[in-house]
């Protein structure tokens, strides 16, 4: 089955930095695009970062542009997002996300507080 690990997530201080990584396990890592989301309290989840199969190609939310970084290694069947500059705004829980066996997946998403 397919199955997607958020990891990295935690509690930072604004202009402060995280690594988020989710593990993809269940299809074919290799050929499938994968998204990373957000949802901070109170309301709806919001597209972040998107990465094609091989990595060429990538697309971000006007809101992170230039300060998150999605990247992937294939061979570790892992999708990265780096953060950086966080600010209060940034809180949310994060997910990945991906198309496989005929519909979509999320993971069970990991949480990033931004505070001093």
């Amino acid at each position: 089955q397919v199955q997607l690990v958020e990891s990295g997530g935690g509690l930072v201080q604004p202009g402060g930095s995280l690594r988020l990584s989710c593990a993809a396990s269940g299809f074919t890592f290799s050929s499938a695009s994968m998204w990373w989301y957000r949802q901070g309290l109170g309301k709806e989840r919001e597209f972040v970062a998107f990465i094609s199969s091989t990595g060429g190609s990538t697309f971000y939310a006007d809101s992170v542009k230039g300060r998150f970084t999605i990247s992937r290694d294939n061979a570790k069947n892992t999708v990265y997002l780096q953060m950086n500059s966080l600010n209060p705004e940034d809180t949310a829980v994060y997910y990945c996300n991906t198309y496989a066996q005929g519909r979509g997946h999320w993971g069970q998403g990991t949480q990033v507080t931004v505070s001093s």
